[in-house]
């Protein structure tokens, strides 16, 4: 298993810049809690599966088994 940075600069600029706005929260979503919180819960458990291969829910990171 490896996690990465996407590795389209504007996108993972794009997604870094709207975390700094919201203080580590995922800038997709707009409940902020620490479920939310960057690496946010959803992307945690994909982790976990050792099926799962792709990006987290905002495109910062990608998974591949």
């Amino acid at each position: 298993m490896k996690i990465s940075v996407n590795s389209d600069e504007q996108i993972a600029n794009v997604v870094k810049e709207g975390l700094k706005r919201t203080g580590g929260y995922c800038p997709c979503r707009v409940e902020r809690t620490e479920d939310t919180k960057c690496m946010c819960k959803e992307f945690r458990e994909q982790i976990a599966d050792p099926e799962f291969e792709g990006f987290c829910h905002c495109m910062l990171y990608y998974k591949e088994k």
